[in-house]
């Protein structure tokens, strides 16, 4: 398995491993089913702090995830974190998670963190196999405050907390 920069060629791609409503809705928040393919492109588009990569195994893409890079806040957010739907309960996820977590951690930021929906159980299954922790809930409360739902944050224990 390999860890690579995304490419645009492969968004049509990634756009078809959500494959219902409710799966777009866990991996963008949206409910625009089909999911378009522009989407998956426009994401890193929208800023510079994104780092977008697919995870390969040999030359078929098994997943898909970002790194949100936050200078201000010290911090990188894992977001938008998804496998092949033929492929999932099979481990990829939690081997995809601790790949994005290398580069995560190697850009040096105090804090890593991702959201995650609350149905989403066996996402929260993986993050919290992988090692990341439940927030402090009152600090999940107000992170949760401008957000469209309630959200459960994650988070992964770094150098720079000890």
């Amino acid at each position: 398995m390999e860890l690579k920069r995304f490419e645009e060629s492969q968004t049509a791609v990634v756009a078809g491993w959500a494959s219902s409503t409710q799966e777009v809705a866990l991996l963008c928040g949206r409910e625009e089913f089909p999911f378009p393919a522009e989407l998956v492109g426009g994401w890193r588009k929208v800023a510079d702090d994104i780092s977008a990569y697919l995870y390969f195994d040999g030359a078929e893409p098994v997943g898909y995830g970002e790194l949100w890079l936050d200078d201000e806040e010290d911090e990188v957010e894992l977001a938008r974190i998804i496998v092949a739907p033929s492929l999932r309960g099979r481990g990829i996820g939690t081997a995809f998670v601790q790949a994005l977590l290398q580069p995560a951690l190697a850009a040096g930021y105090a804090d890593v963190f991702l959201r995650v929906r609350p149905d989403n159980e066996r996402a929260i299954k993986t993050y919290l196999r992988v090692g990341f922790q439940p927030v402090d809930a009152q600090l999940a409360a107000e992170w949760n405050e401008p957000q469209p739902i309630d959200y459960t944050w994650l988070q992964y224990p770094t150098k720079k907390q000890e």
